[in-house]
């Protein structure tokens, strides 16, 4: 009897744990990796970085700047459900380690703006980007024009040359952003 009440201790205890790690994971704060070279000279290859999800879950929409984790899954809707499924302890569990799709970029663009880019340069509203965290010039490239619509950000990582963003995928909704890196500003 005492150590099936034991057990039963220790098993609310891990339960507990578990759904207090699953609240902070999903609306707080969580880790992630940065995967390849595109934000090179801020983030290295496999550098880990925290993600601080409360303004996401607020709906409050990132700055000008600010380093964010996305879902380069633009073409779909997403739900509570990919955030639980996410979560690294469900991963771990299910054995789904892949997070190759979450992408770590820079905001340059938000919702009304007109993001141009010409000459290997950067402009917001017909204004050049001073953009000092960047790692070299752009190779020149055909001039592109995006309007951000409501609820979506255009992002690009600071190795411009090296880079998958919203050049190639498009403005992210706002749903897709995963959180705003909070520890290497």
């Amino acid at each position: 009897m005492k150590i099936w009440k034991e057990v039963q201790g220790w098993g609310l205890s891990i339960i507990i744990g578990f759904i207090i790690s699953m609240f902070i994971g999903i609306f707080i704060i969580q880790p992630y990796k940065v995967n390849g070279h595109s934000m090179e000279p801020t983030l290295d290859d496999k550098q880990r970085i925290y993600a601080w999800k409360i303004s996401q879950a607020l709906e409050k929409l990132p700055s000008y700047k600010d380093i964010v984790i996305i879902d380069s899954r633009v073409d779909r809707s997403r739900s509570f459900w990919d955030s639980v499924n996410e979560h690294p302890l469900i991963r771990i569990l299910s054995g789904n380690k892949k997070e190759d799709f979450f992408y770590v970029k820079r905001v340059i663009g938000l919702p009304g703006d007109i993001i141009e880019i010409k000459d290997g340069q950067v402009y917001r509203n017909g204004a050049k980007l001073e953009e000092p965290y960047i790692k070299e010039q752009m190779y020149a490239e055909q001039s592109q024009v995006w309007e951000i619509p409501d609820n979506h950000i255009f992002v690009m990582g600071d190795n411009r040359n090296n880079s998958k963003d919203s050049r190639m995928i498009g403005p992210v909704p706002l749903d897709h952003i995963m959180g705003v890196e909070g520890f290497n500003k």
